[in-house]
């Protein structure tokens, strides 16, 4: 039994006689296979309550069939694979033959563990950080974005299939990524890659997303570290968070976001004519990427005497585009952010939306919210390195 077990710590066992004591089968379901136990049964002294004393030793709750070992593997292979059914299948391959359901019931039960805890996290991110050492040329970047999954909506499973109904809710899960700059490094062949990182996914409220990213961002080294960067495209929600949370942080706006907003004025300014939008847009991009923020600006603002010189009408998406690119004026210092070591691109948000999406978007998921919840809130824990966390006992 203490194979099956030694993944999680094991409580004290209270040794005191048991009033009523006595014997019963007890079968655990474990990384050996089934276990059959002759185990003690009685009630407790000082409460009356009943309990078997080698569960309480174990961690085991007082119906729980499956090992503390064995369920945090299940739970691992879960989050690791893309659905239930193919965690079953892979643990299958180690010896373990368990229904999809099994897991599902498994993983229900400790995301609701790791949705606390990140609670818990975000309650404790509230008391003054502790001094560290900190390398005076040391920052922190915070990324963040959203984007759309599929939950079951109100009219779900209802008949007939033709009758209307909101059958399919898309939602957004907001998530953000964020690491200190001297954990960024390259490998050999120039690709880059993040040596530690936390990590934020959560679906509700933007100001409650704040807070969590808050919370993580702290346990980086938010309030330490003497400079901060925030990377992201033009969503209106995150700079508002941006305003609350990281009012001193020098923010970004993704440059790939920028050149699309370029793009689409060039395109509005030459329709139908790529070659004449191209030759427009690119010096303006590079004039953007290396200092010349302020030309471009003033290149947008002249374009309706532009417009009047060629006798061609002004476009209106030419006002909406010079508004967007007037709002994020302090966001466009790619030069010198790039000069500081600073990322312009948010590649690595897109890439780690990319693989939650991988895991949460797939063909036929359509998600209640607590399922979700849970899930991700071990998927956050494994990526974050809370993993251990969640198994430990009270």
């Amino acid at each position: 039994m203490n194979a099956a077990c030694n993944n999680s710590p094991a409580r004290p066992a209270s040794f005191f006689p048991l009033h009523q004591r006595k014997r019963r089968s007890l079968t655990l379901r474990t990384e050996l296979g089934l276990v059959r136990l002759a185990t003690d049964y009685g009630q407790e002294p000082e409460t009356g309550r009943w309990f078997c004393p080698q569960q309480r030793a174990w961690g085991l709750t007082p119906h729980q069939k499956i090992t503390p070992g064995l369920a945090r593997k299940l739970c691992f292979t879960a989050v690791a694979t893309t659905s239930y059914e193919q965690a079953a299948a892979v643990a299958a391959q180690w010896g373990v033959a368990v229904d999809d359901s099994v897991i599902h019931q498994q993983v229900q039960r400790a995301g609701e563990r790791a949705d606390q805890q990140a609670e818990a996290q975000v309650a404790a991110s509230a008391d003054p950080p502790v001094p560290q050492t900190i390398p005076p040329t040391d920052a922190l970047v915070i990324m963040m974005d959203g984007w759309m999954l599929r939950h079951r909506g109100q009219d779900w499973g209802r008949k007939p299939a033709t009758a209307a109904g909101e059958r399919v809710a898309w939602q957004e899960c907001k998530s953000a990524v964020i690491y200190r700059l001297r954990q960024a490094v390259k490998t050999k062949s120039d690709r880059g890659l993040l040596l530690e990182k936390r990590v934020v996914a959560y679906h509700g409220d933007p100001l409650e997303f704040g807070r969590r990213v808050q919370a993580q961002a702290r346990r980086c080294g938010l309030g330490q570290v003497p400079q901060v960067y925030v990377v992201a495209d033009g969503g209106v929600w995150i700079w508002n968070i941006v305003a609350d949370r990281f009012a001193t942080a020098s923010g970004v706006l993704d440059f790939y976001h920028a050149s699309q907003h370029l793009w689409a004025v060039a395109h509005t300014l030459h329709p139908g004519n790529d070659l004449a939008a191209k030759a427009w847009v690119e010096p303006l991009l590079h004039q953007l990427r290396h200092g010349g923020e302020t030309g471009v600006l003033q290149t947008l603002h002249d374009l309706p005497a532009w417009c009047a010189q060629r006798a061609q009408p002004l476009p209106p998406s030419v006002a909406t585009e010079t508004r967007y690119f007037e709002n994020h004026r302090d966001h466009l210092h790619y030069a010198t952010r790039a000069d500081e070591g600073c990322p312009v691109g948010s590649g690595t948000m897109e890439s780690f939306c990319a693989q939650l999406q991988g895991r949460f978007k797939r063909c036929g998921q359509f998600w209640t919210e607590p399922g979700r919840r849970r899930l991700m809130a071990l998927e956050v824990a494994r990526r974050n390195q809370d993993w251990p966390q969640v198994w430990q006992l009270n």
